[in-house]
């Protein structure tokens, strides 16, 4: 077992250089004969959003498991050494191979497109609300439940070879009486692309509608996702996307939409097109 470090900030910094590198050499990696799985230490506060973007571009079925920690090493029950004991197990494991970017928290498996932070100092803040648990890993002792149901890793059209930078692409969180002009700044200060943290199933008033509809005339690509933790944006609900020409995020979250927007981007722009890939990733 080896190490090495890409980065070394705070997952709040986390960054699109970063990732592109991280994700760059994992690719290095999975073609490696003397590697069998790699572990990513990673924190807590965009983890869900590094790990998904990893799923969508690591090319190769051997494991990545990455592992966080709620509390510091000198807490009192720190909960990282252990999560970084069962991630290896996992790593480790051939059972693993094939499930895409898994995560080792409080000795559960969780698959990067599930995976959502729900507590901000709770050691049991991820859950994977919609789909469940990959499986679990008791003292490095592994079961799996499941596979990831969408497309990922090896079987993802995404690639990074050669990418230096990615779109930019902004999320608006909508509330009551949103400042509908919101909307339009992104634009004008360079979006390619806009998700929208919705109400409910991803609607909004009636002002910020009609900027995105200028927006996506402006040829900037609106995906719609929720603020709501659970349930899937369905297309042509609550807001007539054909009309629109807006996107329907289904399941995935405001975070982990611009993660796809951001890598779909890089191959179109077509709304129907795009629609397609939140459909099948």
């Amino acid at each position: 077992m080896r190490g090495e470090q890409i980065a070394n900030v705070g997952s709040q910094d986390m960054s699109d250089a970063i990732w592109l590198t991280l994700a760059k050499r994992l690719n290095e990696l999975q073609g490696t004969g003397d590697v069998d799985g790699i572990v990513v230490t990673h924190g807590t506060d965009t983890l869900e959003e590094t790990a998904y973007f990893l799923h969508l571009t690591v090319r190769g079925d051997k494991p990545v498991v990455m592992a966080a920690a709620m509390r510091p090493s000198t807490a009192l029950s720190a909960d990282g050494p252990l999560n970084l004991f069962n991630a290896v197990a996992i790593a480790a494991d051939p059972e693993a191979r094939g499930r895409g970017v898994l995560i080792a928290a409080n000795d559960d498996i969780h698959g990067a497109r599930a995976i959502t932070k729900t507590s901000t100092t709770d050691v049991q803040t991820f859950r994977s609300p919609e789909r469940g648990l990959i499986g679990v890993s008791l003292y490095g002792k592994n079961r799996y439940f499941r596979v990831p149901y969408r497309t990922h890793t090896s079987a993802s059209e995404f690639s990074v070879e050669g990418v230096e930078k990615l779109p930019r692409v902004d999320v608006l969180y909508v509330t009551a009486d949103f400042s509908a002009d919101l909307v339009d700044a992104a634009v004008r200060n360079g979006a390619r692309g806009i998700v929208t943290a919705g109400v409910g199933n991803g609607n909004m008033t009636a002002a910020t509608l009609e900027a995105v509809k200028r927006a996506c005339k402006k040829d900037v690509v609106v995906v719609r996702a929720s603020r709501v933790m659970g349930g899937a944006v369905g297309r042509n609900v609550e807001v007539n996307d054909d009309e629109a020409g807006t996107v329907a995020s289904g399941e995935l979250s405001p975070a982990k939409a611009r993660v796809l927007l951001k890598l779909v981007l890089l191959k179109t722009r077509d709304p129907a097109e795009i629609q397609g890939y939140f459909d099948s990733y």
